[in-house]
C-alpha cells in the first residue's frame, strides 16, 4: 500500500512540474513574441493575440485587431481576434457610460 501511495506521489508531482513548465515556455513565448501579430508564423501571431487579450482595452488596438482580421488567412486566429475585439469594446463602452 505504502509504495502505491509513493508512486501515485511521485506522478502527481511530475505532473505538476511538466504542467508549470509547459506554462512557462508558453509565457515565454507570448512575451518574446507579443510584437509579432503580423508575422508570416501562425504560432508567433496566436503569441501575440495572447498577450493582446492581457492589455487594457483601447482604440488603438481595437483598430489594430481589426485591421489584423482583414488580413488573417486563419480562421481560428481571426476568431479569437474578434472575441478580443468584443471584449474590448465592451470594456469601452462600459468605461464611456461611467464618464
Amino acid at each position: 500500500m505504502d509504495r502505491k501511495w509513493k508512486v501515485a506521489g511521485i506522478t502527481m508531482a511530475a505532473t505538476v512540474a511538466a504542467g508549470a513548465v509547459v506554462a512557462l515556455i508558453v509565457r515565454d513565448q507570448e512575451s518574446r513574441h507579443r510584437h509579432n501579430l503580423f508575422s508570416p508564423h501562425a504560432f508567433r501571431r496566436l503569441a501575440a493575440l495572447g498577450h493582446l487579450s492581457r492589455a487594457d482595452s483601447s482604440v488603438a488596438y481595437v483598430r489594430l485587431l481589426r485591421d489584423f482580421m482583414a488580413w488573417e488567412q486563419r480562421p481560428l486566429l481571426r476568431q479569437r481576434a474578434r472575441a478580443i475585439v468584443n471584449r474590448m469594446e465592451g470594456e469601452i463602452e462600459a468605461a464611456d457610460r461611467a464618464v
